[in-house]
């Protein structure tokens, strides 16, 4: 009879690179995904505030070579590490923002889940015809959330940004993929639309502003935000005094984690198992602020 022990379970090292993660949820999503499906994982938060070129460079080289099956990556770096990298799936080069970068064979590829995951967490709010969406912010995480409705089939997109040249550049990018009209404000954005997205990081904390005048919120507009931390930003919280239908950032944080996931392992995670990390996450910090 052989005197091993039991098989230890196989190690997954992933992480973020990005700047501020610490009120990340993740890590617990990461390592809790992975225990369920037998893994032993570990999620490496590696927040360095602005790189450049070179820094960012020498942390991907390091997940080259430290063992990592990948890492996502999040604000500010969606856009700068795109061409540090060695392939890009045909997303993430189209848009030019990566938020997912996978080791395979000694190489880095880009990928970008953000997109997926918006997908599959706004359908629900969308109507079968007659869209009308405005999007505030156009960086990494704006750009996914025009590239899912894209796809979605949203006839009408709206984007807006407070720097005209780089929503002009994602309207670019989007013409063929349905096509996307510049709003020149943001009551031009909302002027006749369905539905409202928040794609910027106005909100999250400690920043208590919105990104959207509560006077041009109104019931029969949906509104999301990609913001997680708090779960009710100023903007939704004043979307819901109008009666507006509201979507928090959880969904998307879980399901572009989950499609991370998957593309770091070939496994597709437990979204329930996922869910249920994020909400304990959520909870604990809800306790701190309010014992605090």
């Amino acid at each position: 009879m052989s005197s091993r022990g039991p098989i230890a379970p196989k190690k997954l090292l992933t992480g973020l690179i990005g700047a501020p993660i610490a009120h990340s949820a993740s890590p617990a999503m990461h390592e809790r995904a992975a225990e369920a499906l037998g893994l032993r994982g570990h999620y490496q938060l590696i927040e360095i505030a602005g790189a450049d070129a070179n820094g960012l460079r020498m942390m991907l080289e390091g997940v080259r070579r430290l063992g990592f099956a990948g890492v996502n990556v999040t604000f500010p770096y969606k856009e700068a590490v795109v061409p540090l990298l060695d392939e890009l799936a045909t997303t993430a080069a189209t848009m030019a923002a990566v938020n997912t970068v996978v080791v395979k064979d000694g190489r880095l590829i880009g990928h970008n889940t953000d997109t997926t995951g918006f997908a599959r967490a706004v359908k629900p709010l969308l109507a079968p015809s007659g869209n009308a969406v405005a999007v505030i912010g156009t960086g990494g995480v704006g750009k996914a959330i025009a590239f899912a409705l894209a796809s979605l089939k949203v006839a009408d997109l709206r984007i807006f940004d407070s720097e005209p040249a780089r929503a002009e550049k994602l309207a670019a990018l989007l013409s063929k993929h349905g096509g996307a009209r510049v709003a020149s404000s943001v009551e031009d954005a909302l002027d006749g639309a369905t539905g409202l997205v928040n794609g910027t990081p106005v909100g999250m904390l400690p920043n208590r502003d919105t990104p959207v005048p509560p006077a041009l919120l109104r019931e029969n507009l949906w509104v999301a935000d990609a913001v997680y931390s708090p779960l009710i930003t100023p903007l939704l919280g004043a979307a819901q005094e109008t009666g507006a239908r509201i979507m928090t950032g959880r969904e998307l944080a879980i399901y572009q984690a989950a499609d991370a996931f998957e593309l770091f392992t070939g496994i597709a995670p437990s979204t329930e198992v996922m869910g249920e990390a994020f909400d304990a996450v959520m909870a604990a910090r809800s306790a701190a602020y309010l014992a605090a």
